[in-house]
């Protein structure tokens, strides 16, 4: 490469989540409200040794973060033998976990030693009774013991909080006060109409701005801790008087598609170029038919400087924007759905 590998808008390929799993613990609301699902094959999720051939080939393209997802990806046995194979990359620059939890304290020891640099866990409620209610599980302890474990261990912490008017919008105080407390920075999250959230309605979403003005009520003044066109992340971060900082990703009301250098590949190998994207590419079938690596790295590059991905811009600009996908769609094509995709 002579440059960075830039798409028609002039956005780097930066920043790759890979899936391990479409399979997970909880039922959450806003991501698997639905009884039943169609789950990948297992025959079609990619090895360690797949999903490493693919992240170096990114490596070699200009992608320095790499996010392993689910699903909830320590449901995926082994998971510490991958987290060792991604950290040996000298270009490795950042390796992380998103996790609900609830599997979090057990496997901590292993994920360190192979070379974890952060976690990120959901955490959407502080009341177990209300866990049970929106993600039907009784393991909330569990999920806190994640995060107290590892803040314990000396692992960055970072917590996501979907904010859904109606069920948790009483709690964004309480959140963030327990972040304070545990030492962790905390991310809300706009309710998003992604692939699975079949139960959305724009009335539940808590925007940006609502957050801030219920945050500043209570601790006053919040001041930007960088101009947003230098934030590396989704969220746009804002710093309290005392110096707490925290985090709003606004997906829904501010979008950062201009600004977006992130791709996930689905556990079964399909690479999607934007999180509302109806198409992928497939990277298993080349991978498994035996295409080289110059091979799969310009077809990675086609794509990608091709990519005029916008995804949230336009779903804001819907008219009526209801619910991105009706469970007919999902049902035809699971790697529509959030939980096979990963955030």
């Amino acid at each position: 490469m002579t440059g960075p590998l830039v798409d028609r808008l002039g956005r780097p390929l930066g920043s790759l989540r890979l899936s391990v799993t479409d399979r997970c613990n909880m039922r959450c609301r806003y991501c698997m409200p639905e009884e039943e699902y169609l789950w990948l094959p297992r025959t079609s999720l990619l090895s360690f040794e797949e999903l490493t051939r693919l992240a170096t080939i990114f490596q070699g393209l200009g992608v320095r973060r790499i996010r392993l997802t689910g699903g909830e990806p320590l449901l995926r046995h082994g998971l510490p033998d991958l987290v060792r194979m991604l950290a040996a990359s000298s270009t490795t620059e950042d390796l992380a976990l998103t996790t609900n939890g609830i599997l979090l304290e057990g496997h901590l020891p292993s994920l360190i030693a192979a070379g974890l640099d952060r976690v990120t866990v959901s955490l959407d409620t502080l009341r177990p009774e209300r866990l049970v209610a929106f993600a039907r599980s009784t393991r909330h302890a569990d999920a806190l013991r994640g995060i107290t474990a590892a803040q314990a261990a000396g692992l960055p912490v970072k917590l996501n909080s979907v904010m859904v008017r109606g069920f948790n919008d009483d709690e964004l105080l309480d959140l963030l006060e327990y972040a304070r407390l545990v030492g962790a920075e905390i991310r809300y999250i706009e309710y998003m109409d992604v692939g699975g959230a079949t139960r959305w309605s724009e009335a539940d979403v808590l925007s940006r701005d609502q957050i801030l003005a219920l945050v500043a009520a209570r601790y006053g003044a919040v001041e930007p801790v960088a101009p947003l066109e230098e934030s590396a992340g989704p969220a746009d971060r804002f710093r309290l008087s005392d110096g707490t900082v925290f985090g709003i990703i606004a997906s829904v009301t501010r979008p950062f598609c201009r600004t977006c250098d992130r791709s996930r590949i689905t556990a079964d190998g399909t690479w999607y170029l934007c999180l509302y994207g109806d198409e992928g590419v497939s990277l298993r079938d080349p991978l498994r038919l035996g295409a080289s690596d110059e091979e799969l790295g310009d077809l990675i590059s086609h794509a990608w400087q091709a990519r005029t991905d916008r995804g949230a811009e336009l779903r804001m600009e819907t008219p009526d924007r209801g619910v991105l996908h009706q469970l007919t769609s999902l049902r035809a094509d699971p790697r529509r759905e959030m939980h096979t995709r990963g955030g």
